[in-house]
């Protein structure tokens, strides 16, 4: 009986955590601001502390992947793919980022984990002129994930 009772004390304790506690991906912002915000974004990365640069730059990946993701389903292929092309680029400098002492690791990593699920759902919405892009930015992010992987356990 006194097994019971704590089987049920661990299910009630259980689904009060469950239903206290947000999910982890919670935190993350699939907002998509406006060209203004996009370039205190970008302004906010390039002047920012070495250190810094790596985070901040997976921050303007991710909301410029929600970008993107937002331009693929309303069919502007033309911007979408402007778009894809600056994802590149800022995956660029956080790979040239990486070598020096960066701070908040995990954090970029964990947000480099979910932009780059956001992109692989938004390759099936694509069209069939765009699928090529997308998918080579998804190569890029992907390389970008298990870089950032790599320095985390590193660290």
């Amino acid at each position: 009986m006194k097994s019971i009772g704590r089987f049920l004390s661990f299910l009630l304790a259980s689904a009060l955590f469950l239903t206290v506690t947000p999910p982890a991906h919670a935190a993350i912002d699939e907002s998509v601001p406006d060209a203004q915000t996009l370039s205190q974004l970008e302004l906010q990365a390039q002047q920012a502390n070495p250190r810094d640069q790596c985070y901040l730059y997976t921050q303007l990946v991710h909301t410029m992947t929600e970008m993107a993701v937002k331009q693929i389903v309303n069919g502007d292929d033309d911007q979408a793919s402007a778009t894809l092309k600056q994802i590149n680029r800022y995956a660029r400098l956080i790979q040239d980022s990486l070598e020096k002492n960066t701070k908040r690791l995990k954090n970029a990593e964990m947000l480099m984990h979910h932009t780059t699920r956001r992109l692989a759902e938004a390759l099936h919405l694509a069209s069939s002129d765009d699928r090529t892009t997308v998918q080579a930015t998804l190569k890029q992010l992907d390389l970008v994930q298990d870089q950032l992987l790599n320095q985390v356990f590193n660290h």
